[in-house]
């Protein structure tokens, strides 16, 4: 599997790093050369940063310390463009991929290993102001699109889009991958997008495999045409070109808030690592396909333009050490997490008291006071 060269896609950056912009990209121009070289440099920083912190949670579900890591090694442009296109009165609904989009609006990472270590079944508030209107993960493949379809169908209700006010207009964007858009919850969800007309962003991070199922095996047609069955305008962007991904998806949402419906993008991207930290990809794919999508790279990749550009090696010099610390204290603060007293497990399984699980809570309790004492 080479990566995609489709004559619709999207793309600002070449994979060496040079400003090449396809002809598909002419019409996004203006929304990049309004960004600032500050803007830029957040972009590199953004997702410099989290791949460390990605880094360094697959670390720690390798030495025991979670339960489960779902890495976004790879994926980083997709989300820091698309997240960074968001206003803040925008409400985001990731999968559970989606590290870059939630850190960058401010979710501690913290909560995320919470989630990942088992000690909650939620992970932070999105009513908090602090978290920037990020819903909680969602591990049921696809629901996150019902749900995000829903606050959108809200929004229209309550007369909170659509206004031509920018500072009030809201949107929504959810995330899902390649393998999510074959369930029925992700087709349910765009009928009644489009039905309600929800000021929507579907955003498909296509990753090119569904655990161990390449995409050509999922859809025989590429995914961001399906969009049109449901009368919703579609782009397919290079996921690895955050600049790209930046601008469509900043046009996007601003169709979406000025009434203009659900939009749809693919943004074609590849997952470096494993689906999670339970998976080997070595099993499903060759070192030739990886090797040919590392070229790709988005950070190598945002790294050469800026270099281009002139940035100086203090400022790269000064995102790596920035990066380190970030994931540094992370290690530091999911240490000192503790774990759950086992009998936790009994708890929220049903809204009443149920029998079967008062009658395994005694049994546990009398198999763990059988050790007390010295007792075998």
């Amino acid at each position: 599997m080479t990566p995609p060269d489709d004559p619709a896609l999207v793309r600002v950056l070449a994979a060496d790093g040079t400003f090449a912009p396809s002809a598909e990209a002419e019409r996004y121009l203006p929304i990049i050369e309004a960004l600032t070289d500050a803007d830029l440099e957040t972009f590199y920083r953004d997702m410099v940063v989290v791949r460390a912190f990605d880094r360094q949670a697959t670390n720690l579900q390798r030495q025991g310390q979670l339960a489960l890591w779902p890495p976004s090694f790879g994926q980083e442009a997709a989300q820091v463009g698309s997240v960074r296109a968001a206003r803040p009165q925008d409400h985001l609904f990731p999968s559970y991929r989606e590290h870059v989009v939630a850190t960058t609006r401010g979710v501690d990472p913290i909560d995320i290993i919470r989630v990942m270590r088992g000690l909650t079944h939620g992970g932070w508030d999105p009513t908090d102001p602090r978290n920037g209107n990020v819903h909680i993960y969602t591990l049921v493949l696809g629901s996150q699109t019902l749900h995000a379809t829903g606050f959108g169908m809200g929004l229209v209700f309550d007369g909170k889009t659509g206004t031509g006010d920018p500072e009030r207009d809201a949107a929504v964007i959810v995330y899902y991958g390649d393998g999510a858009s074959s369930q029925g919850d992700v087709h349910e969800a765009m009928v009644f997008a489009n039905t309600y007309r929800t000021p929507q962003v579907f955003f498909l991070q296509n990753n090119q495999w569904a655990i161990s199922v390449p995409v050509a095996t999922q859809s025989r047609a590429p995914l961001h045409t399906r969009a049109a069955g449901y009368g919703m305008p579609s782009t397919v962007v290079d996921g690895n070109d955050v600049l790209a991904s930046y601008a469509v998806s900043k046009l996007a949402l601003d169709e979406a808030r000025a009434g203009g419906g659900p939009q749809a993008i693919e943004a074609m991207t590849y997952r470096m690592g494993a689906h999670t930290t339970s998976d080997d990809p070595t099993k499903y794919r060759t070192s030739d396909e990886e090797h040919a999508w590392a070229l790709r790279d988005p950070i190598i990749r945002m790294r050469a333009y800026l270099e281009g550009r002139g940035a100086s090696s203090a400022f790269f010099e000064g995102v790596d050490a920035e990066a380190a610390a970030y994931a540094d204290d992370v290690r530091v603060r999911t240490g000192a997490l503790g774990g759950l007293e086992a009998s936790t497990m009994f708890a929220h399984v049903y809204s009443d008291p149920h029998p079967l699980m008062t009658e395994q809570a005694r049994w546990l309790a009398d198999y763990e006071a059988s050790f007390e004492g010295g007792a075998a």
